[in-house]
């Protein structure tokens, strides 16, 4: 399939580059300079030149701290400019597969969110990345709208300063032997490579629809330092933060766990367990890229 990966040069979008390359596709990585999402007119001459069969969306404004302080930019991106993309997909008769977030959920459901359960974002990135999702489902005929949650890869990713959870944890500990971490809100960390091989799997099913596609299994970011302490050795002192000792500027869900429920309804779900994730990519930190084969 000729296949177009809008945001190729970010965290998750260079694994889906590679995912797809690797099942065989003809990949055409686009990034910021190739299109820009909320331009109509560079959405129509960007996709309209490269008439994908597939447009894989990856990218948004992904910073929750700045889409609250621009909130007209932010609506901009990651709404108005996925209903740009549908508008494309559509005429273009193409699937359009656009990724979102458990952050459309308040967090107060206390177990895991399922596809039919109502969202209630509690911040503008949830509010925008929301009407995102909406745009797509009223536009684009064959879409895929796919929520995901605490995301982490090889790639930098430049809206959290370059550094995911997991390296993050390792710098503190190296620099300063005692690291912090809130133990009261609970995610299910994602590796993007899993995320993108799902991608891959679900784009030729012709089962369109809302996915939510996260690893199997929850923890709260305490937890998840701590194994990530446990798989890699690492001496440090872990503690669990005091209440509103790191106070968040914007509001976010504290319970944000995903169920995979439509996946596993069509046999469709690839994940295995969170552990299991961050176990692969530890060991694979420092090997050199590969190809991703999806089977």
């Amino acid at each position: 399939m000729n296949v177009a990966v809008i945001g190729a040069n970010g965290q998750l979008g260079s694994d889906v580059v590679a995912a797809f390359q690797g099942n065989g596709d003809s990949v055409v990585p686009l990034t910021h300079a190739e299109i820009e999402l909320s331009n109509h007119e560079s959405a129509a001459k960007c996709l309209g030149g490269i008439r994908p069969e597939v447009i894989v969306n990856t990218a948004a404004m992904h910073h929750v701290e700045k889409c609250e302080q621009e909130p007209e930019k932010a609506f901009a991106v990651n709404g108005l400019g996925s209903r740009n993309l549908a508008i494309q997909a559509r005429e273009l008769g193409a699937v359009l597969m656009h990724v979102s977030t458990d952050y459309v959920f308040d967090g107060r459901k206390g177990n895991p969110y399922v596809e039919l359960d109502a969202p209630c974002p509690l911040s503008v990135y949830g509010n925008t990345k929301l009407a995102g999702e909406y745009f797509v489902r009223a536009t684009a005929p064959k879409h895929f709208v796919l929520r995901t949650s605490a995301l982490y890869g090889k790639q930098p990713c430049r809206a959290k300063g370059g550094l995911n959870f997991v390296e993050l944890m390792l710098k503190l500990a190296k620099e300063r032997g005692e690291v912090k971490v809130v133990a009261n809100e609970f995610v299910t960390p994602t590796a993007t490579d899993e995320l993108a091989k799902q991608i891959v799997a679900l784009s030729r099913s012709g089962s369109y629809g809302l996915y939510h596609a996260t690893a199997e299994g929850k923890c709260s970011w305490y937890e998840f330092a701590a194994k990530i302490f446990e798989l890699t050795g690492t001496p440090v002192t872990l503690r669990a933060a005091g209440p509103n000792e790191f106070p968040a500027k914007v509001p976010r869900p504290a319970y944000s766990v995903l169920e995979n429920e439509g996946l596993k309804s069509l046999g469709l779900n690839r994940f295995g367990s969170w552990e299991q994730g961050l176990a692969r990519y530890l060991e694979g930190r420092l090997a050199p890229a590969s190809a991703v084969t999806v089977r």
